[in-house]
């Protein structure tokens, strides 16, 4: 690498490097999370800075920074939803992932229909449920809040926030089985 470039990805470093962090820390749910993607931002900024040159450094890597950390939540949100709707490792290879369909880069009309009445009915399901077991799942899934820091709020031991978390993914299966149906065969 040239000189010139080196000491660039340097300075930009040190020109950026806490505030970048603390912009990823504020969306992840751990330090380490937050410390992987900043070392993926600073990895794609040398492997871009290489072949073409950045114009605005600063919303260059804010952007990137912010694809990674949804990038990471998207990961976690397709565990959710393939946990929610029952998918196990021995369903018809054929049948579409739930998380699939409602994860779609594609942006069209039927998408975005799906993905808002998933949301509407799962939202609704979740106000059928116990407040206990509603707050619990809504923190752990939709928060990314670890059970341990659940218990800390609420002083429950942790065995109980989990049974009460299975309860209300029972209670979601159940409840969304029928949308699921009709999105795999949509």
């Amino acid at each position: 690498m040239p000189q010139d470039k080196e000491s660039h990805i340097i300075h930009t470093i040190k020109a950026y490097g806490k505030s970048l962090l603390g912009f990823i820390r504020k969306r992840v749910k751990s330090d380490a999370d937050a410390e992987d993607i900043l070392q993926d931002v600073w990895y794609q900024f040398s492997n871009v800075l290489n072949s073409e040159p950045i114009e605005q450094t600063s919303a260059w890597l804010y952007r990137v920074a912010r694809n990674k950390i949804l990038d990471k939540h998207k990961k976690h949100t397709e565990t959710l939803l393939d946990d929610m709707a029952g998918n196990d490792a021995g369903d018809d290879d054929d049948a579409p992932n739930f998380s699939e369909i409602l994860l779609a880069e594609a942006r069209t009309p039927e998408t975005e229909y799906i993905r808002n009445l998933f949301w509407e009915q799962l939202f609704i399901a979740l106000d059928e449920l116990p407040e206990q077991q509603r707050q619990v799942f809504t923190w752990h899934e939709l928060e990314d809040v670890p059970f341990e820091e659940i218990a800390k709020r609420t002083g429950e031991n942790v065995n109980t926030l989990v049974s009460r978390k299975r309860y209300a993914v029972l209670h979601l299966r159940k409840r969304l089985k029928q949308l699921y149906d009709e999105m795999n065969d949509y």
